[in-house]
């Protein structure tokens, strides 16, 4: 996604993604982030240097994974 383009028109939820916003949601489709696997995959860190996604998406993706019994990355 260009710089200061519009997320108004993605959907708040991609795939088996939680709902963690527009912005956020949007930050992890421009890496090509789609699942709870490939969210797993990172760590905390990367997904907050991400533009858009803040500590309650990270938040909200972690309570996620653990009830699927897995994790971030450490």
């Amino acid at each position: 996604m260009l710089a200061g383009m519009s997320t108004r028109g993605l959907p708040e939820q991609i795939g088996d993604l939680p709902k963690i916003g527009r912005p956020a949601a949007s930050a992890l489709l421009t890496i090509g982030v789609t699942t709870l696997d490939g969210v797993a995959a990172m760590g905390e860190a990367e997904l907050l240097a991400l533009h858009g996604v803040g500590p309650k998406a990270v938040r909200i993706l972690r309570e996620a994974l653990e009830q699927r019994g897995s994790s971030l990355q450490a």
